[in-house]
């Protein structure tokens, strides 16, 4: 990255997702792919005395709610982005070959459909100096944007037009700075790896996507890589297109007295605790969903929780309430039931459910049980019990009927995501749930079995 100009990538672990803000003199930043949570980023423009003048978006966004809109009300940023038909906000359309003069800087429109229909990737120079290509979720370290997240009909033309997308970015030089949205932990990416910036250079010869002989082949590799993906994807683009409400300040989380959640549960409300899987272990309100507040919450608070339905929530003293509400907003629940006061503290013990959470060695000590995996299939396959259930914790409740009525151990890689199926498992009925404290690795040692690897 060149030392000549200021670009800070704000990196989301959770969502696995860079925003890019750029200096681009005068006193005025652009920020590119913006998160509805923009409390980093305004805290960077803050910091470098800069005013967000413009948004850019390279595509619409299925995996959380754009800030763009958020940034046109509330900063008044002149929103730039893909030509998709009338959106429900004002913004300045971009097609193939468009230019923005930004001052120091122009930003060169390039059209590289694939991830989605209208997805752009920007050139970035300075007068004849090419600095870098933003590529949304087009080339991305190691691999590229997954193609499924439009409509199965739709899924093999755009990964043949990613093909293309790709052919098209290859005629950049050797040395271009290559800044994509998507990386690592995004489930936009049809593959992991850590890097989140790279050279074109370092793609051509590395990325396993463009070592392939030809488009069909590609198709292949990209399809073969895809693993599921949260069902909220399905719903947020339209709402990106619409225009998503304008927050303007954290959104509240007001307080619930026990009496109170005990009405909109009769009502038809959930809960979801977001404390440690430990503390939820302890005690708990029956029924309630385990999601621990965590890097990647937002994801599994999108995923398992029904948008349709009120929703209170149950927290640790030491969890920040506006953290929670950030982290629902973004992916688009923008208004909670609120939280009940004083936590589990506020309700009757004699009300509270439990459920074991067991180190392996103790669990190992236990009668035969049915053991439920719920990680993610390229988790699974890479090592996992023989003989385990293997049922994706975003699959489980549409899969129940699978899980044996006998008792249950569950396990994940460190344990969260199993306290979550323990949950759905408790409000399906099942009484006799133990969840392993460590992860697969741990229970194959302590029953003296190995791993099986799946080929």
């Amino acid at each position: 990255m060149s030392t000549d100009f200021t670009l800070v990538p704000v990196v989301d672990e959770g969502l696995g997702n860079s925003t890019y803000l750029l200096d681009v003199g005068q006193g005025r930043a652009l920020v590119l792919d913006p998160e509805r949570d923009l409390r980093q980023v305004r805290a960077e423009a803050e910091r470098r005395n800069l005013r967000i003048a413009y948004a850019v978006e390279t595509h619409l966004h299925a995996d959380f709610i754009s800030g763009a809109h958020e940034l046109a009300a509330v900063d008044g940023a002149v929103v730039l982005a893909p030509d998709v038909g009338p959106r429900g906000f004002e913004v300045t359309a971009l097609a193939d070959g468009d230019t923005v003069d930004l001052g120091a800087f122009t930003l060169e429109a390039l059209f590289t459909p694939g991830h989605s229909p209208e997805h752009l990737s920007y050139l970035l120079r300075a007068g004849d100096r090419l600095l870098g290509v933003f590529t949304g979720g087009s080339l991305m370290v190691g691999t590229a944007g997954r193609t499924d997240l439009v409509s199965p009909d739709r899924t093999v033309p755009l990964a043949r037009a990613q093909y293309r997308s790709l052919q098209k970015l290859m005629e950049l030089p050797d040395g271009t700075p290559v800044w994509p949205t998507h990386g690592a932990g995004s489930f936009c990416s049809s593959t992991l790896t850590g890097e989140r910036v790279s050279t074109i250079g370092r793609e051509r010869a590395t990325n396993p996507l463009l070592q392939v002989a030809g488009e069909d082949e590609f198709v292949a590799a990209l399809l073969g890589s895809l693993g599921t993906f949260p069902d909220y994807f399905l719903r947020l683009g339209e709402i990106n297109h619409k225009g998503p409400a304008v927050l303007g300040a954290t959104p509240t989380l007001p307080t619930l007295t026990a009496g109170d959640v005990r009405d909109l549960i009769a009502d038809g409300a959930q809960v979801v605790d977001t404390r440690e899987a430990t503390d939820y272990a302890a005690g708990h309100l029956p029924g309630a969903l385990s999601i621990t507040l965590r890097p990647v919450f937002a994801t599994w608070f999108g995923w398992l929780v029904d948008p349709n339905r009120p929703v209170v929530i149950v927290r640790a003293a030491d969890q920040d309430p506006d953290d929670i509400a950030w982290e629902t907003a973004k992916v688009g629940f923008d208004s909670l039931a609120g939280e009940l006061d004083g936590g589990m503290f506020a309700w009757p013990d004699d009300e509270v459910a439990t459920v074991a959470l067991l180190d392996a060695d103790h669990l190992a000590a236990t009668d035969p049980v049915t053991v439920l995996d719920v990680r993610q299939r390229g988790e699974f396959t890479t090592g996992h019990l023989p003989g385990a259930l293997h049922i994706e914790l975003g699959a489980l409740s549409r899969h129940l009927n699978q899980v044996p009525g006998r008792p249950v151990v569950v396990m994940c890689g460190h344990g969260e995501r199993a306290m979550g199926a323990a949950s759905i498992l408790e409000q399906a009925g099942h009484r006799d749930v133990r969840v392993l404290d460590g992860c697969p690795a741990d229970y194959a040692r302590a029953v003296g079995q190995s791993l099986q690897v799946d080929k």
